[in-house]
């Protein structure tokens, strides 16, 4: 892959060690709240941050900002730390905002005692109606002026769970008029009797992202926060309380924004996620039809397949969206240097051979993978009877149809030329099987004039002697619309066709398959081996083409 140059990133950090920044004090971080599954909306962010750590050779924190229990879980945690080691990344230190209540509690009580935050007793509807417009100014609240003792001591009640959820919250006192609506006294604490999936029963108060997450990046003395772009508007108050809790020591953290990554066809918001699962549109979160970074492991996709995406995609500071057949190009095109060929026949249609005589068939030989030769060859086992696709084979050929017809030759994948002469039907009149003749002299690979003589189509199969039988799940893109969750009700936005199971037969060689081993089905795409202890099962992963283009 093309080398690119330096990102906007890059320039940035490098222009602070050009002013001075030691280079030894460099931290990233990468902080996912744990309210969901990664998706392939995280993955810029994710590869961004582990690779300028890579790049400056600096430690990378995975910090879980776990402020909100009601939504948070475990088994959230689990599946993003087991998708980030997957992808081959490795964190320096596992944080969690939890690991910092008592210090943000801490730091809350000295804002008050600062008078730079006090505790108002509206409803949030209230606090929502004086918030005011981008265009109109806010109204401060009645309890605005409250005395600092009188909120030091409802605060104090609220820590000790005294008060209701909604009875009062903790807001910082910044501008009711300021132009950026997020300045307008926003809310540091409220009242949450949840149970917490770290602290248990500890805290009936939870702060707030806004005011966790910058003193979070200066306690791991973080020196580039980077957000996606519907952060910049937080910037401002990221150092507002930042300042607030001054003087500080050591490093300041900065903040600073990068696009976020849309994909076509693709939902990436985790509430919209959520409802899929909860409705069981989809499995779970690991559905392969998903955009969760499980899923698409579960679908084939593989981790330098989704790294290369990232860096192919790049990071800027302008919005847009990348088409979803840039992904699926790059899963392609990393699968198929790395994938073993084989043979699958998903429509069967039985042909026999009525001139071959050799009853046990024969060994041909197969490229494991042509494109790398050092890889060898394999055995495959040439038989009289055998199975090929159904839309291989045409009565009565419509024009344009270079495969197998009456009368008319083609090519069986790395073996022989056959020439369709019979055809038997059932009582419908339905093709069931197809009589053939070969010619002995056209083996592939013997180097004589016959095998290389030229026919115009060449079809793969499997010896209906010694296939097996393979549950195949032909996966499809989940939405059928570009940019599907505009509206709430998503289900009308559902491809009909993104699951599609078929019982197939495949050759003996993939018997012995190993789970999450992808291979190239030969003419049929790219297929996973999936972990199904009971029967043989594939995913399709992706299509040898695009088959979306407009």
């Amino acid at each position: 892959m093309k080398k690119k140059g330096p990102n906007f990133i890059e320039q940035i950090i490098e222009g602070d060690i050009a002013r001075g920044f030691d280079k030894k004090n460099l931290r990233f971080r990468f902080p996912p709240e744990p309210n969901g599954y990664l998706h392939i909306g995280h993955l810029k962010a994710i590869c961004l941050n582990f690779n300028l750590g890579k790049k400056y050779n600096s430690p990378v924190n995975l910090r879980f900002d776990d402020t909100n229990p009601e939504k948070e879980a475990k088994e959230y945690v689990d599946a993003i730390k087991h998708d980030i080691n997957w992808l081959g990344f490795d964190w320096d230190k596992e944080c969690y905002a939890s690991d910092y209540f008592d210090q943000l509690h801490e730091w809350a009580i000295i804002l008050i005692k600062k008078n730079k935050a006090y505790i108002d007793s509206q409803t949030s509807e209230q606090i929502a109606t004086q918030k005011g417009t981008p265009t109109k100014p806010g109204q401060n609240s009645p309890f605005r002026e409250r005395p600092n003792e009188e909120s030091l001591s409802i605060f104090e009640g609220m820590y000790k769970g005294e008060y209701n959820q909604g009875e009062h919250v903790l807001r910082a006192k910044i501008d009711m008029a300021s132009p950026n609506m997020l300045m307008r006294d926003p809310v540091v604490y409220r009242v949450m009797k949840v149970s917490h999936h770290r602290t248990g029963e500890n805290w009936n108060i939870y702060p707030m992202y806004d005011w966790t997450h910058g003193e979070s990046d200066y306690i791991e003395q973080v020196s580039h926060s980077l957000c996606t772009l519907e952060f910049e508007p937080h910037r401002e108050l990221y150092d507002w309380f930042l300042d607030a809790i001054s003087p500080l020591e050591g490093i300041r953290p900065k903040q600073r924004e990068f696009s976020r990554l849309n994909l076509s066809f693709t939902i990436t918001s985790k509430r919209k996620l959520a409802q899929l699962v909860e409705k069981k549109i989809v499995s779970g979160w690991d559905d392969p039809r998903m955009p969760t970074i499980s899923g698409l492991r579960k679908r084939g996709y593989t981790p330098q397949s989704l790294k290369n995406f990232a860096v192919t995609v790049g990071v800027s500071k302008r919005e847009n969206v990348i088409d979803a057949s840039l992904l699926e190009f790059c899963v392609r095109s990393h699968l198929n240097e790395i994938a073993p060929r084989a043979m699958a026949v998903i429509n069967p249609l039985k042909i026999k051979i009525i001139n071959y005589a050799k009853q046990e068939g024969e060994k041909i030989n197969f490229d494991i993978n042509p494109q790398n030769k050092e890889e060898g060859k394999r055995e495959i086992i040439f038989t009289d009877e055998m199975f090929i696709e159904k839309e291989d084979f045409q009565e009565n050929p419509e024009d344009g149809f270079f495969r197998l017809s009456p009368g008319e030759e083609v090519r069986l994948k790395n073996a022989y030329i056959i020439k369709a002469v019979d055809v038997l039907k059932d009582e419908k009149g339905g093709v069931t099987e197809v009589l053939c003749e070969y010619d002995p002299k056209s083996k592939s690979g013997t180097n004589t004039p016959e095998s290389n003589r030229r026919v115009k189509g060449t079809i793969h199969w499997v010896s209906s002697k010694k296939a097996v039988r393979a549950k195949i799940n032909i996966y499809d893109r989940l939405f059928k619309v570009e940019e599907p969750g505009k509206n709430e009700t998503i289900e009308n936005e559902i491809n009909e066709n993104s699951l599609i199971t078929k019982e197939a037969f495949v050759e003996p060689y993939l018997s012995n398959a190993k789970d999450g081993q992808q291979y190239q089905f030969q003419r049929l795409g790219y297929f996973v081996k999936t972990d199904n202890k009971k029967t043989l099962e594939f995913n399709k992963t992706v299509g040898l083409r695009d088959g979306w283009k407009k």
